[in-house]
């Protein structure tokens, strides 16, 4: 005999203590739900509505420089401590938590064109106009001491870029060649050539530490492997590439930032066509660098804007401004992959979030798991055009406004003028181009 009772245990829905939570029994049965969609529509709509309404990215301006920040470097080992060098030979070093200038070097006589920290962190070396390459402590000296180099090396023409290798005591810097240096060495123990006036760019790759790419004033961008006595190839674009930057998580991926305006991701084992044109900027492109993530960058550009790229999409998903920033020359995302810096040459370093809305500082349980519920929602309904016309929607400066909008009209007219040469040729005699293919001029191998 089966006898049927009600029974009901307190500890379900009595609470403990009167600041508990209320507990409130649900039944997920999908047929008393039946607005469940609608009901889900309308939480991913405010979501997206309030991700822009908190959208503040601007965190904190370093400014203490007397010159235009030329570069900035990050520590290996620290998150807080920033390096960065001037137009004027001044080298300053930051503590990020507490938004100061812990030390200042006058480092050089002209800009400071190149700065990159050892491996370990111990150290940092500089380049200048001066034609020297100068290694210095990262500790400052003590009471009484003076302020001098550990090392110092005079060359025989401007270096106008240095990187550190990622494992060993080597470092590569350019100007009229790439040269490969051992630290224990006053001279170069490789030097690489390829018909080129100067190079302005190089740098080692993160996975593969074997392998350096450098930008060239010819409109090259040339690969190299240490272990080569030659440069291995290049690529010659339509215009000139300011700097190249390795995908820290897939060793054969590079992007350029270049003067046409765009970004190019290309992966080196088939350089005639790029994997990825990135397009957004309305004026050169100065400095790329890479998220530790390896999913997205960061450009800063001459149009004093900055924007951030998901690797592998065409389009900037974020653009950063303020009324006052001027020309952005160099940008660093953070090692923790939450923080962007930017230095400009009105003499101010930026301090920006990665995520625009993201809430700093510690996060409770609840609002942990309201903000993946809401990502969640806001990737389901990502297509909706009311959804992703507010998560699109970017407030730009006049200018940049004004200038997108006429390129766009110009790019319009050279489609359809090509469109009408097509047309009114014999078939097959005007060729479709891809935008992919415009860019590159030819590989040399």
């Amino acid at each position: 005999m089966k006898v049927k009772v009600l029974s009901r245990n307190p500890d379900d829905y009595v609470r403990e203590t009167t600041k508990d939570i209320q507990r409130v029994p649900r039944n997920y049965d999908p047929s008393l739900h039946p607005f469940e969609v609608p009901r889900e529509f309308t939480r991913a709509l405010n979501a997206t509505k309030l991700e822009r309404v908190f959208a503040k990215p601007f965190l904190a301006s370093l400014d203490g420089h007397r010159d235009g920040v030329n570069c900035l470097a990050k520590h290996p080992t620290s998150l807080s401590t920033l390096l960065s060098g001037s137009c004027d030979g001044e080298v300053k070093l930051w503590n990020l938590t507490k938004r100061e200038c812990t030390r200042t070097l006058q480092a050089h006589e002209g800009f400071v064109r190149g700065m990159c920290a050892r491996f370990c962190g111990t150290s940092f070396f500089t380049v200048g106009d001066d034609q020297t390459i100068k290694q210095w402590k990262m500790e400052a000296p003590a009471h009484g001491e003076e302020e001098e180099p550990l090392n110092t090396i005079l060359g025989k023409a401007v270096y106008t870029g240095i990187d550190h290798h990622w494992k060993e005591a080597i470092f590569v810097t350019c100007g009229q060649q790439v040269d490969i240096w051992d630290e224990q060495k006053s001279s170069p123990i490789r030097t690489f050539t390829w018909g080129v006036d100067s190079f302005n760019c190089v740098r080692f790759n993160p996975v593969e530490t074997h392998l350096l790419a450098s930008c060239a004033s010819d409109r090259s961008i040339v690969l190299y492997d240490m272990r080569e006595a030659t440069p291995l190839k290049k690529v010659i674009m339509s215009l000139r590439s300011n700097t190249v930057c390795w995908n820290p998580m897939e060793a054969f991926n590079f992007t350029c930032a270049n003067e046409d305006y765009n970004l190019y991701t290309f992966d080196m084992r088939r350089l005639d066509t790029p994997k990825t044109v990135h397009m957004d900027h309305v004026s050169a492109v100065l400095d790329v660098d890479y998220s530790p993530t390896g999913r997205e960058f960061v450009s800063a550009s001459f149009d004093k804007s900055v924007r951030i790229f998901p690797k592998d999409q065409g389009r900037s998903r974020e653009v950063y401004h303020t009324k006052r920033m001027q020309h952005v020359i160099c940008v660093k995302w953070s090692s923790d992959s939450k923080y962007i810096l930017t230095g400009s040459d009105e003499m101010n370093i930026r301090l920006w979030k990665a995520n625009a809305s993201e809430k700093l500082g510690v996060l409770s349980p609840r609002e942990k798991a309201a903000f993946n519920y809401s990502e969640k929602l806001k990737e389901k309904f990502q297509h909706h055009p009311q959804i992703r016309r507010i998560a699109r929607h970017r407030h730009l400066p006049k200018p940049i406004y004004g200038q997108s909008k006429e390129l766009r009209i110009m790019k319009e007219a050279r489609r359809r003028k090509e469109r009408n040469v097509r047309k009114h040729s014999k078939p097959g005699s005007v060729p479709m181009v891809t935008e992919k293919e415009k860019h590159v001029v030819t590989v040399v191998k």
